[in-house]
């Protein structure tokens, strides 16, 4: 007797669906799910109840309606997909550059939500297959909000993983420019003419701010440094993956450049050759093409760029977390910065405070409240020090020079940790027309 003929008998379907659905419900933790077994038992076994009630039952020798037909698959997708992207594998699409040499813009990604356990829904009443927004209006409702849960996964973020995660500065929306960042423009414009220019603002719940992918460089408790454009984790240096790519001034022994060919196989496409150098004032390079570069007998000279103090713009630290004058950091020289854990304390001032007051107040919800002289007043309460929540994560882009990651605007909270990128299922140029435009050696590409 095959499968088929044995699941053909009611009790041994019933039987195999329960043991699945209370699996589940020992991995969700919530017991009050395990009524669901009676929906299923009556559904295989009693029939007392439609549950299916959307589809349309037929008497017999009676025409089939198609419309019906299609209603019934369109729930069932609708039921089977919605399940699948909570608690198992998400499709994502790459918009920018910022992880050029990994992922490139218009990869479609499938994210797992399992490798660091799903989160789930906060803001559970939302148009199925949307994130935030339909027809240019907020798909989601906020009637029913959720507690931050997420379910055990197989493994917490390590080191070097590329991490999906919701854009911590984006709680707060410009409706005329969605995807600037409000805060970065705040500091630098001031808030009225920031809302004036670019407003009015939406305020999104944690779990509705857009998707970004980066790797993570820091874990919870390193102290991370970053000198001349190198990661250093206390004082070891870190791995640095073969596709970062970071910018160098390459100038070339005449004003003819490098092949435009030569420089497409070593996947350079965008460097813009400028004949008074000669050469190209910036070219960004992973390790290898910087060797084929140098190689290259076309080229006289190869220079790093680093950005270094001072600045070339007075206000340039008000771009650079966190944003005080009194750190004297930049995108290439950064730190030294301690990640923070949860359980962890450290003791507060006024000078260090710029570190952690957005999580203080935004993250962990508390009310932040300095004086004039310097105190510190934490739910009212006067604090010397603070013991974070959860833990918190640094992340950079691989395309190092063009990544508005962690060193702009801060720590990525482990609640809006999304998931790990898996593979590329598809990938688009989109700047280019079909069938050109598909990237065919990407495809399945294993990340």
């Amino acid at each position: 007797m095959g499968f088929k003929e044995i699941y053909h008998d009611k009790r041994v379907r019933a039987a195999f669906w329960s043991v699945l659905y209370l699996l589940w419900v020992i991995w969700l933790g919530n017991w009050w799910w395990i009524l669901g077994l009676a929906v299923i038992f009556d559904h295989n076994i009693t029939h007392k109840v439609k549950w299916t009630f959307w589809k349309k039952t037929y008497k017999e020798g009676e025409k089939k309606i198609w419309y019906w037909e299609w209603l019934d698959a369109i729930v069932f997708a609708v039921i089977v997909v919605t399940f699948i992207q909570i608690f198992f594998l998400q499709a994502f699409v790459i918009p920018s550059s910022s992880m050029e040499g990994t992922l490139l813009t218009g990869d479609h990604v499938f994210v797992s939500k399992l490798t660091f356990g799903p989160k789930l829904p906060e803001t559970p009443l939302t148009v199925p297959f949307t994130h935030n927004v339909i027809f240019g209006k907020e798909s989601y409702s906020t009637l029913i909000k959720n507690d931050y849960r997420r379910l055990k996964g197989f493994r917490r973020v390590e080191r070097g993983d590329i991490v999906v995660f919701n854009f911590p500065n984006g709680d707060t929306v410009l409706v005329k420019d969605p995807s600037a960042d409000y805060h970065s423009l705040c500091r630098l414009l001031g808030k009225e003419q920031t809302i004036a220019t670019f407003g009015p603002i939406k305020v999104r719940p944690s779990d509705k701010k857009d998707h970004y992918v980066k790797r993570c460089v820091g874990l919870p408790g390193d102290t991370l440094t970053i000198t001349d454009g190198q990661v250093y984790i206390g004082s070891e240096p870190q791995e640095v993956w073969k596709e970062v790519q970071t910018t160098y001034r390459v100038k070339t022994v005449s004003d003819k450049g490098i092949n435009r060919r030569t420089l497409e196989k070593m996947g350079i496409a965008n460097a813009w050759f400028n004949a008074s150098l000669p050469g190209y004032p910036e070219m960004d390079l992973t390790a290898a093409a910087l060797e084929q570069i140098k190689a290259n007998p076309a080229v006289a000279e190869v220079e790093q760029i680093v950005d270094v103090y001072p600045p070339d713009a007075p206000d340039s630290y008000k771009t650079i977390f966190p944003f005080s004058v009194d750190y004297r950091w930049t995108k290439d020289n950064f730190g030294p910065i301690w990640i923070p854990q949860a359980g962890a304390t450290v003791p507060l001032s006024k000078e260090n405070l710029p570190l952690y007051e957005r999580i203080i107040r935004d993250y962990e919800h508390h009310s932040l409240v300095v004086s004039a002289d310097g105190t510190i007043a934490i739910d009212g309460a006067q604090a010397t020090s603070y013991t974070f929540s959860q833990n918190y994560y640094f992340t950079m882009g691989d395309n190092r020079h063009n990544s508005l990651d962690s060193r702009y605007w801060g720590f990525v909270p482990e609640d809006h940790i999304v998931g790990k990128p898996l593979f590329i299922w598809l990938s688009t140029d989109p700047e280019k027309g079909f069938p050109g435009n598909i990237r065919w050696e990407r495809f399945f590409k294993i990340l």
